[in-house]
This record gives structure tokens, sequence and C-alpha cells, in this order.
């Protein structure tokens, strides 16, 4: 009887285990886009830190495929600008996938704790017994 529980624990511990990986897979999967995203929000600024400097009468090229199209100066601003907006609202939503993946993490790695602890408990009942 003592035998099967302690089985029993086992088997909920592995499959706890098995979820606290996956959310752990998953949690380094955000915080690898949520750099990509850092990345592009940089790249970004550093376009529009430079379209900030030139005079209206600048010509500016957009790469389309292989080919440099000619932009008007404030269309190229007013795209920049958007994308960053997106990016940022991407940022948003990564941040909070992290924030939600990290009290998954939490709440799993609780749970192991606890189901660790009914073991040793139920290993040294086993170990009393005759």
């Amino acid at each position: 009887m003592k035998g099967r529980m302690m089985e029993k624990i086992q088997e909920e511990i592995q499959r706890k285990l098995d979820e606290y990986k996956t959310v752990q897979k998953d949690f380094h999967k955000a915080v690898s886009q949520r750099s990509q995203l850092e990345g592009q929000l940089n790249e970004n600024t550093a376009v529009k830190t430079e379209l900030d400097l030139l005079k209206k009468d600048a010509e500016v090229y957009k790469m389309i495929g292989p080919v440099l199209v000619k932009q008007d100066l404030e269309e190229a601003k007013q795209n920049v600008a958007k994308r960053m907006d997106y990016i940022r609202g991407e940022l948003k939503r990564a941040d909070d996938t992290l924030a939600s993946l990290e009290k998954q993490q939490e709440s799993h790695r609780a749970a192991l704790t606890k189901l660790q602890q009914q073991f040793q408990q139920a290993q040294m009942k086993m170990a009393k017994k005759p």
C-alpha cells in the first residue's frame, strides 16, 4: 500500500517536472523573441535618428528586394514611426508573456518542492516499518 503511494508520488513528480521543462522552454523562446524585438527597435531608432538629421529636400531610398526605390522623406519617417509603435506593442506583449511564464515556473517549482517533501515523508514512513 505504502509502496503504491510512493509510486504515485514519483509519477506525479515526473509529470510536474515534464510540465516545468515545457514552461522553461517556452520562457527561453520568449526571451529570445523579446531580444530580437529589442534589436529591431534599436535598429529602427537609429534609422529614425538619421532621418531626423536630413533636410526636407534630401533624397531617401527604400530597399524593396534587390532594388532601391525613391521614397518621400516624410513618408519614410511615418513608416519608421509606425514600425517602432508596432515593435513597442510586441515588446509589451512579450513582457506580459514572460511575466505569465515566470509565474507558471514559480507555481511548478512550488508544486515540485511539495511533492518531493511528500515523497521524503513517505520514504521515512517506509523505513520505520518493520
